[in-house]
C-alpha cells in the first residue's frame, strides 16, 4: 500500500472538501494564507476531458496549485480505467501529492457517464478504476471519496469492496446519494468503518478513514473524529466566507466585517488575476453572500456587489459602502 504523505499527518487529519466552482486555485491560496488545513483538494476534474485534445488545455487550469497548498490532492472523476491510468500519470507529472477518485457525486450528468455516485452500483468497475489509478500513480497515493450508499446505507458491503483495493484513504460522506444534502449527515453510520479498515490492513499500513458532512468548526471536527473513531474529518460548506476556519487561533475569535470585506477584495483580485479570460467573474459571486453577512446593511451591500463585473468594481462598491457596525 502506497501511503505517501498520508502516513506523516497527525491525527485527527483535518481536510478541506473539493467543491466545484468553490475550491479553485484562487480560493485555496486564500485558505492556505489565512488558515491551512492538513490536506487540500482540487475541484473535481473529468478524466475524459483531460484525455481529449480539446479538453485538456482548458481543464489543466483546474489542476493549478501553489507549493503553499501542499499536501495537495487532485480529484478526478471518470468511468474508463485506461483514461484513469493516463490521468493518474498526468497528475503525478504535475507534481501533486495524491490523487483522489470521486465515487460519490450525485450530479446526473456525471452519473450518466458511469462516474461519481453511479460507481456505487458498479463495484467491479470501481475496483478497476482504483487499480488503474494506482498503476498510473506509481509512488503517489490514491484515495477515494464516496458516500454511505446509493439509495440506502450499504456502507459495510461497499466499504469492503473499496478496502480490497487498498487505497491510502477513503473519505465517506455520511449520506446516501438519494439523500443528497437534504437531511442531516448520519455520523452514527460511520462508526465501525475504521475497525473494518483495520481488518483489511496490516500491522504496517491500512487505509485511513475520514468522515464528511455538516461539520462547521475545528472543534466539532475533532469531536466527531474521536466519537466515531475516525482518522480524520473533511469540512466542506463550513469554509464559505470563512478562510480562517482552519486557523487554531482565529477560528475561536469573531472576525470583523471590515476584515471580511478586506479579504473578499483580496479574493476577488486573485480570482480575476488567475482566471481572467478562463472563467466568468460571476463564478466569484457565489462567495459574496458568504463573506457579506452578520452585520447591519449586509443585505444592501450584497445586492450592490452582485452588480459588479470585476475586482475593481467590487472594491469600489465596498469603498462606497459605510459600515454601520
Amino acid at each position: 500500500m502506497v501511503q505517501g504523505f498520508w502516513s506523516k499527518l497527525k491525527k485527527p487529519i483535518i481536510a478541506l472538501a473539493p467543491m466545484a466552482d468553490v475550491t479553485d486555485a484562487a480560493f485555496r491560496l486564500i485558505i492556505a494564507k489565512y488558515g491551512k488545513p492538513d490536506v487540500l483538494w482540487t475541484e473535481f476534474v473529468s478524466c475524459a476531458g483531460l484525455c481529449s485534445e480539446k479538453g485538456r488545455p482548458r481543464l489543466l487550469h483546474d489542476l493549478r496549485f501553489d507549493k503553499s497548498e501542499r499536501p495537495i490532492v487532485a480529484q478526478l472523476f471518470g468511468s474508463n480505467p485506461e483514461q484513469m491510468e493516463e490521468c493518474a500519470r498526468l497528475v503525478r507529472k504535475l507534481g501533486f501529492d495524491g490523487l483522489d477518485i470521486n465515487m460519490g457525486c450525485p450530479d446526473r450528468a456525471i452519473e450518466k457517464q458511469g462516474a461519481g455516485a453511479a460507481l456505487m452500483k458498479n463495484p467491479k468497475l470501481a475496483q478497476e478504476l482504483i487499480a488503474a489509478a494506482k498503476r498510473g500513480a506509481g509512488d503517489m497515493p490514491v484515495s477515494v471519496k464516496t458516500r454511505i450508499g446509493y439509495n440506502t446505507n450499504t456502507l459495510s458491503e461497499w466499504l469492503s469492496v473499496l478496502l480490497e483495493m487498498e487505497p491510502a484513504a477513503i473519505t465517506i460522506h455520511a449520506r446516501t446519494r438519494k439523500e443528497m444534502s437534504k437531511v442531516s449527515a448520519h455520523w452514527e453510520d460511520l462508526r465501525g468503518a475504521t475497525a473494518l479498515a483495520k481488518k483489511y490492513g496490516s500491522s504496517r499500513a491500512r487505509t485511513l478513514i475520514l468522515g464528511n458532512g455538516d461539520v462547521k468548526s475545528l472543534v466539532e471536527a475533532r469531536e466527531k473524529a474521536k466519537q466515531y473513531e475516525l482518522d480524520g474529518v473533511m469540512i466542506g460548506r463550513g469554509i464559505f466566507g470563512n478562510p480562517w476556519l482552519f486557523d487554531e487561533v482565529r477560528s475561536h475569535k469573531p472576525i470583523t466585517a471590515k476584515e471580511k470585506l478586506r479579504v473578499l477584495q483580496e479574493h476577488a483580485k486573485l480570482f480575476e488575476k488567475m482566471y481572467k479570460g478562463i472563467k466568468r467573474f460571476d463564478v466569484m459571486k457565489k462567495h459574496f453572500k458568504a463573506y457579506v453577512h452578520g452585520f447591519d446593511s449586509a443585505k444592501e451591500l450584497r445586492v450592490a456587489l452582485m452588480g459588479a463585473h470585476n475586482a475593481k468594481e467590487v472594491a469600489a462598491v465596498i469603498k462606497s459602502h459605510k459600515l454601520t457596525n
